[in-house]
């Protein structure tokens, strides 16, 4: 009897790991299939870039017009005001990048139909929510540090190198937070099928409100004390002392560590809601709908 029942136990070990290597083979093909379609628009691919890099132009001549006073004093010396918004201005792009794409993945996948056939294949949600993104989890981190390593040669900006690995773990604290905020979003498309009218909304009163552009301490009091607990503040913060300051690992100060319970908080949301969302949309037989 033991022997039988050892024999069973490592079968289904067995199983149980090649269920989840055949998992993660998937979550390479969504990478590919990503990869050849965002390379197959390669104006598109290419105007993201560009239009960052104008977007820092503008903001070079606008800050000769700032006066310096204003902007905070980073490791007792001040920044210039494009060693002050650049930094912004990436995450910024990050967190539009990252919370419009499961949302766009999903509406791709309506639009074209494939979406209940994607959902009846034998694959869990799980690994379909994080190969939607998992693109550009990769992606869009190499093209922040390639963005800050440009403009830092282009208008000698000065970044501490020993705050490179520090900025990278902030990155990583952040990242679950921006997907679990697209996850509700692709949740409200499944749903309502038009949910991503919001984003662009969402996006720009997330990023007007932490600091990415001016300094909190010209808005009101009372707005500053909301806006001090915005994730996106926090993280900017923290890559802000990391970079701009050379403080190194003591920018993952306490209040920028506030950032894992902020993401386990929503991306346990956004998983939750999308999972709701299919479970109601298969139920009601309309998930091929759009």
């Amino acid at each position: 009897m033991s022997t039988v029942t050892s024999a069973s136990v490592r079968r289904d070990s067995h199983g149980f790991v090649r269920g989840r290597l055949g998992e993660a083979a998937k979550v390479g093909a969504f990478m590919r299939r990503d990869f050849l379609v965002a390379w197959s628009y390669r104006m598109a691919f290419f105007s993201d870039i560009t239009g960052m890099l104008v977007q820092t132009v503008t903001f070079y001549f606008v800050g000769r017009m700032v006066n310096p006073s204003v902007l905070p004093s980073f490791g007792g010396q001040r920044v210039t005001y494009l060693e002050f918004a650049a930094i912004g201005i990436v995450f910024g792009a990050f967190l539009s990048a990252g919370l419009g794409q499961v949302a766009a993945a999903v509406r791709q996948e309506q639009l074209m139909g494939t979406l209940e056939s994607l959902l009846m294949t034998p694959t869990s949600p799980g690994t379909i929510q994080f190969g939607s993104v998992a693109y550009q989890l990769l992606f869009v981190p190499i093209r922040t540090g390639l963005f800050l390593l440009l403009i830092g040669f282009a208008f000698g900006l000065h970044f501490a190198a020993s705050g490179i690995l520090p900025s990278a773990v902030v990155f990583a604290l952040f990242t679950p937070f921006v997907w679990g905020l697209g996850l509700l979003t692709a949740a409200s498309v499944i749903t309502f099928k038009r949910g991503t009218a919001g984003v662009g909304f969402g996006v720009t009163v997330l990023v007007l409100g932490s600091g990415a552009y001016f300094p909190l301490a010209l808005l009101p009091h009372w707005v500053e004390g909301i806006a001090s607990y915005n994730p996106l503040t926090l993280a900017i913060g923290g890559v802000r002392s990391a970079l701009l300051a050379g403080s190194g690992w003591d920018a993952l100060s306490a209040k920028v560590l506030l950032l894992l319970p902020m993401a386990v908080a929503s991306l346990t949301a956004g998983m939750s809601a999308f999972r709701l969302a299919v479970m109601r949309e298969q139920d009601r037989g309309s998930i091929g709908l759009y």
